[in-house]
């Protein structure tokens, strides 16, 4: 089962960012954006970790923090999320239990690593499948190698990278901004819409049977593109 996180936030250009990013990185993820609506949705079930940003329309996160580390008794793990770095909110958000504090702005991966690093300290793992299968093409994703008909198919850095983002999202349509986005944080290097087109025709020339007319990744007119995955 995968590890689900809420992130309580009331910016919705972050909420969609680390929405994206974090279930890029298999975790589910769930958001609220205001301490009414989160103290309900605690009151219905757990998660095994809380995103909580400081300051939110009818409160702060503290509030939410308080109210949770009462009445959970599983503590679940909690990393404030705040534009404000005064060591005396810091102190504070420390003391009321939380486990590690992040200021805005902050990279994407540096909060990745942080939250896999208070999961471990929790004792919590993401558990992660060693292999995924979509028809005849596998994924080893402990070896980062993708097979065709049981053979190697050689993949390029940033070919493997834009096949990891779809398979993660398997059956979900992605904006060419969202894989664009994606590959650069990534990868860091210079890549515009045309040059996602030719990644996109690669991939299908190797992973696809005929790929004139693709099974697994395909075109969704107007939108973008999904890994097609019969379950």
């Amino acid at each position: 089962m995968l590890m689900e996180i809420l992130l309580i936030e009331d910016d919705s250009s972050i909420i969609m960012g680390l929405s994206f990013a974090l279930k890029q990185e298999g975790f589910q993820v769930q958001s609220v954006g205001t301490v009414k609506e989160a103290k309900a949705l605690l009151n219905q079930k757990t998660f095994d970790l809380l995103l909580l940003d400081v300051g939110l329309p009818d409160g702060d996160g503290y509030e939410v923090c308080q109210f949770l580390k009462s009445s959970n008794a599983t503590q679940t793990p909690v990393i404030f999320l705040t534009a404000c770095d005064a060591e005396v909110n810091i102190v504070m958000g420390l003391e009321l239990g939380a486990d590690d504090y992040i200021t805005k702005p902050f990279g994407i991966r540096e909060l990745i690593a942080r939250i896999k690093s208070v999961l471990r300290r929790s004792g919590k793992t993401q558990a992660q499948p060693s292999s995924l299968t979509f028809g005849n093409v596998s994924l080893d994703l402990a070896k980062a190698k993708v097979y065709k008909h049981s053979k190697e198919v050689l993949l390029t850095a940033l070919e493997y990278r834009l096949f990891l983002i779809l398979v993660h999202h398997k059956n979900q349509v992605l904006s060419r901004v969202q894989l664009l986005d994606s590959i650069w944080d990534v990868a860091g290097d210079f890549v515009n819409d045309n040059t996602l087109t030719v990644y996109i025709k690669r991939l299908r020339e190797k992973l696809e049977d005929n790929p004139q007319k693709p099974t697994l990744i395909q075109t969704v007119r107007g939108l973008g593109y999904k890994l097609e995955v019969k379950e």
